[in-house]
């Protein structure tokens, strides 16, 4: 393509490379500085080749700047990242899909202390979603917010994306959340609602969502088909 950018040239090569496996998967990229010499380029142009190939989902980059060329078939999901669903579906380019089977207003009020603190008043909405992709259901998500923080949670943005609702109509600052991931045997839920093939045990990511106030205002259980994902972060060793 002769009028295609130099960042786009850059980010095809090495696009090829890992789909003919010249690069494989777990193998370092080329730091900066080698990839500007090899393509003549500065070193903005590179990084934008390589933030597009982590966003296609080619590659996962460390905060060290080392890139690294992640497995496909898989999809990826960071660990040390808040990121919508929605996020990781363009991300990855699943085409995936939304469907809310349940939104009402919990207010129970053990079960809300239980999963927000001892402290904690007032409602919350419940909100239990299904993500199928390839037309086979594999991610059951069921999220709490606080009411006290977001007071209306329309339908038409559960089918979308509630992060976007959050942060654009709400104005509400997200900072962090820490999460936790294990191995469960398929209750009768993920059996009705998902398609578990023959597998019985999912994979469960527990996150406890926080505004930069520091205060906790989602919690999410994610429950996922173990066979379609791989959970990915970059992790050094400490000198």
């Amino acid at each position: 393509m002769e009028n295609e950018s130099k960042y786009m040239k850059i980010y095809r090569a090495l696009q090829e490379a890992i789909d003919e496996e010249s690069l494989k998967a777990g193998e370092k990229l080329p730091a900066e500085s080698q990839l500007m010499t090899q393509y003549g380029a500065s070193r903005d142009t590179v990084r934008k080749a390589l933030n597009l190939l982590e966003y296609n989902g080619y590659i996962q980059k460390g905060r060290g700047k080392v890139a690294v060329v992640i497995p496909r078939g898989h999809y990826n999901f960071p660990i040390s990242e808040i990121a919508s669903f929605q996020e990781v579906n363009q991300m990855m380019g699943m085409g995936a899909e939304t469907e809310v089977e349940n939104l009402e207003i919990l207010r129970d009020s053990e079960k809300i202390r239980e999963i927000f603190g001892r402290e904690t008043t007032g409602e919350a909405f419940e909100l239990l979603r299904v993500r199928s992709v390839d037309g086979e259901r594999i991610i059951l998500d069921r999220d709490y917010f606080k009411r006290s923080v977001v007071p209306n949670l329309p339908l038409s943005v559960c089918r979308k994306s509630v992060y976007e609702y959050l942060e654009k109509e709400l104005q509400l600052k997200i900072s962090y959340a820490t999460k936790e991931i294990t191995v469960q045997m398929a209750n009768e839920e993920d059996r009705r609602l998902l398609d578990m093939a023959s597998y019985d045990m999912v994979v469960v990511v527990r996150s406890y969502t926080y505004l930069a106030s520091n205060e906790l205002f989602q919690y999410t259980e994610s429950r996922h088909r173990p066979d379609k994902f791989r959970f990915v972060d970059l992790a050094k060793r400490k000198l």
